[in-house]
């Protein structure tokens, strides 16, 4: 996993995303929040809308209903742009409280440009999964990648992994893909993912219905490439993302906005500061709840187990010298003396004193 802060098991993203609406003092206050929750890392995006999208294309569904329906995709995300110049600003702010800064890229110019930031690492957004030339071009600059999976099939995870694999070979773009294939069939190139690529499982809806989160198809991701998993969250609430991080994601991404009721596409998909609050404290609790796996009495189970096991007693009062029967012995709580599964290895053996009724022997 490639994570920011060492100390934690999960690296947890707060995806700001759009949802500065266009307004720097809405950026920087999504930034304090973002601290204020314990995310480690506060997550921006960088495109230029005139190249992301052409004036044709349509709106999803779920853009047409919190935005102006007859608006354009187009003028719609020129409105949520984040200028270049906030981006050194906002990464400088977010160091200043502890947090690292991130923004994700959907063009090959704003990937250049994210470039000139230091970032420790870069994703690779869902929609980007396919276009392979922008996803080669992500892996060549060497930073530790996350890639996002969602609308994906397996096969298409595939590709953008052996087109990663191709540039962190360190040579030049390819001809065509079967250069990049014939260079997935060698072990070495699939091996140098390892360390180097985190798989994010999501869906691409917003929200998404649990119907839709088929959680296990992370698990897949995993077996499939031997890669860290995480996952994206578009959810209502923290169940899913908690559930997420007990099946082993190592990284969380979820949208949070400082009010879902604000105009735009991504609040309604969002948590709340409150609500992100919650989510990082209960991720770090299941952290700490996981152990180290092996199976052995807590140190604070000493003293329950002294008080809750039960030893061998005398059944009833006991002669000395009697051939002990197994009528002669029961067990029952007595905070100290021979085991239960002792009691058989007493049965013929001879009372080496006297005993009185549920005495221990």
């Amino acid at each position: 996993m490639m994570q920011t802060t060492p100390s934690h098991a999960v690296q947890v993203i707060a995806e700001a995303g759009v949802n500065h609406n266009g307004q720097r003092e809405l950026a920087f206050a999504l930034v304090d929040a973002a601290a204020a929750a314990g995310a480690d890392v506060v997550k921006f995006q960088t495109f230029d809308a005139a190249k992301l999208t052409a004036r044709s294309a349509p709106k999803a569904d779920y853009q047409k209903l919190t935005t102006d329906a007859h608006e354009s995709q187009l003028d719609m995300l020129r409105k949520l742009e984040l200028p270049r110049e906030w981006h050194f600003e906002l990464q400088a702010h977010a160091r200043s409280l502890g947090i690292e800064f991130l923004s994700t890229a959907f063009d090959a110019d704003s990937l250049d440009f994210l470039g000139s930031l230091d970032m420790p690492l870069l994703k690779i957004p869902s929609g980007e999964v396919t276009n392979a030339p922008l996803v080669w071009r992500f892996a060549a600059t060497g930073k530790p990648l996350i890639l996002s999976t969602g609308m994906a099939t397996l096969a298409e995870v595939e590709m953008a992994l052996a087109v990663i694999a191709h540039a962190l070979e360190g040579c030049a773009e390819p001809a065509s893909l079967d250069a990049v294939w014939r260079g997935w069939s060698r072990p070495e190139a699939r091996a140098r993912l390892r360390g180097r690529v985190t798989l994010l499982h999501c869906t691409s809806r917003y929200p998404t219905p649990f119907s839709e989160v088929n959680l296990l198809a992370m698990d897949t991701l995993r077996a499939a490439f031997g890669l860290d998993v995480g996952y994206s969250d578009h959810t209502e609430g923290t169940v899913i993302p908690l559930a997420a991080v007990a099946r082993g994601a190592r990284v969380i991404e979820k949208h949070f906005t400082l009010d879902r009721g604000l105009p735009g596409p991504d609040h309604k998909a969002s948590l709340e500061p409150e609500e992100f609050t919650r989510m990082v404290r209960d991720i770090r609790a299941l952290e700490v709840a996981f152990g180290d796996g092996m199976k052995a009495p807590q140190p604070g189970e000493w003293d329950t187990r002294m008080a809750a096991r039960q030893q061998v007693i005398a059944a009833r009062p006991i002669a000395q010298g009697t051939i002990l029967s197994r009528l002669d012995l029961s067990t029952a709580r007595c905070g100290g003396g021979l085991p239960p599964g002792d009691l058989w290895a007493l049965v013929g053996t001879r009372a080496v004193r006297s005993y009185e009724a549920g005495e221990a022997i």
